[in-house]
């Protein structure tokens, strides 16, 4: 995971976030006061909180467009 080599050689898209997690973990106290940190690795890995707020989006996009009357299909200047 934290190899620092991306798919196409060269430095992996997370590799910075993960040396950022990485310090942290290695001066702090309390592996509590890198949570914020980790979070945001395992999002740049895993891209979990994007994908529910794509599909939350989509959701609310059909939710609308299923409330729409019949009327409402074509704009009017």
């Amino acid at each position: 995971m934290a190899s620092g080599f991306g798919l196409h050689g060269g430095k992996g898209r997370c590799f910075d976030v993960w040396m950022d997690f990485s310090e942290c973990i290695s001066r702090c106290t309390m592996p509590a006061e890198c949570a914020l940190l980790r979070d945001d690795y395992f999002e740049c890995l895993h891209h979990r909180k994007e994908f529910s707020r794509l599909n939350a989006i989509n959701k609310e996009r059909e939710r609308q467009t299923k409330e729409k009357p019949k009327g409402e299909d074509t704009e009017h200047h």
